[in-house]
């Protein structure tokens, strides 16, 4: 016999974290998740996808969240996975991001199985074993192989560009319409623009500024585009994506490309938001010879970002994770921006 999904009975708790104190309410109450929509005439359910489209036929009772992002937008929809592929990061537990942890233990929810990470491959035996209806897999980097694979064990949801590269607020969209919660999401998605644009407009100082996000790592300077999650809440706050960002774009991927040492000078913004797994790795990074050419390293327009977890609570953010360390953020840009006055 199926199990039906966990509900979240507590799950007003959850939508106020997730929500970050915005005065918007929690979207699903104490009901079993998809029972309304599973008596409706919503079902089946068609989504289009990069191979395609796939067909759900009925409110699934067990889903399996691939890639990032689906997790956490099953959970704050109020659906727990039966299983779910590992996200280590600061912080975290057993394969499991702070925040999903947290949102779930505040739910009083049983964890999910965690997938074995399998590197690129995917642990198609654990996923078959999980007996899943749908596979959701938004933000991922699925081939067509894999997903034809996946699709003989279940219904699977996939990108619907280019791998990894689906914006954060669509992979919402997507998982609120597989499971047959379209208007949940939405309220999800309203009040997270309601309470990023409430920090916009404490913080004018933020609006028409220019911004580029890098990561110095293994001797490769990293840049991401606006197409990048990281970068997209950045330009929800107020900020401009640096024209200089889009003009030394290489094309290495949708999202992000890399420069040379030799090059980063042309990399001209207001702001610079510098990523660090370990503390100190920004620092490294700003006294370095080719970091002591950039305009922003010289008048002191810094951003950091800081630590595994901080740094995977952007990529992409998610209702439970967008403002996990969203106020040291704002702290730090407002810092950067004070510096050029």
């Amino acid at each position: 016999m199926r199990r039906r999904l966990v509900p979240l009975t507590a799950v007003l708790a959850v939508g106020a974290i997730a929500l970050g104190g915005c005065s918007a309410a929690a979207p699903v109450g104490s009901e079993t998740p998809g029972s309304t929509p599973a008596d409706s005439a919503a079902w089946p359910v068609t989504i289009q996808h990069v191979f395609g489209e796939t067909v759900i036929e009925e409110a699934p009772e067990r889903v399996v969240a691939l890639g990032v992002g689906t997790l956490d937008s099953a959970i704050a929809l109020g659906v727990v996975p039966v299983a779910v592929a590992p996200r280590a990061v600061e912080n975290g537990t057993d394969g499991l991001p702070p925040w999903t942890v947290d949102a779930l233990d505040e739910a009083g929810a049983e964890h999910p199985t965690v997938l074995p990470d399998t590197g690129e491959d995917l642990a198609y035996e654990e996923i078959a074993a999980a007996d899943p209806d749908v596979i959701l897999a938004q933000y991922s980097g699925l081939t067509a192989e894999q997903y034809d694979t996946l699709s003989d064990i279940a219904p699977v949801v996939a990108y619907p560009g280019e791998p990894w590269a689906t914006p954060w607020r669509e992979i919402v969209t997507l998982t609120g319409e597989a499971l047959g919660l379209e208007p949940e999401a939405q309220a999800l998605l309203d009040g997270i623009d309601a309470d990023l644009a409430a920090r916009a407009a404490e913080n004018p100082q933020f609006a028409g500024r220019t911004v580029a996000f890098v990561w110095d790592t293994a001797g490769t300077f990293y840049v991401w585009n606006e197409n990048d999650p990281r970068v997209e809440v950045l330009l929800d706050l107020g900020f401009v994506n640096a024209p200089a960002v889009d003009e030394l774009d290489t094309g290495e991927t949708s999202f992000s490309y890399s420069l040379s040492y030799e090059t980063v000078s042309q990399l001209v913004s207001d702001v610079l938001v510098v990523r660090g797994n370990e503390p100190g790795e920004v620092e490294q990074f700003l006294a370095t010879p080719h970091a002591g050419t950039m305009q922003q390293v010289q008048q002191g327009s810094i951003a950091r970002v800081v630590g595994s977890d901080v740094a995977a609570s952007m990529t992409p953010p998610t209702p439970l994770s967008y403002d996990y360390a969203l106020d040291e953020l704002i702290a730090e840009l407002q810092a950067a921006v004070a510096a050029l006055d």
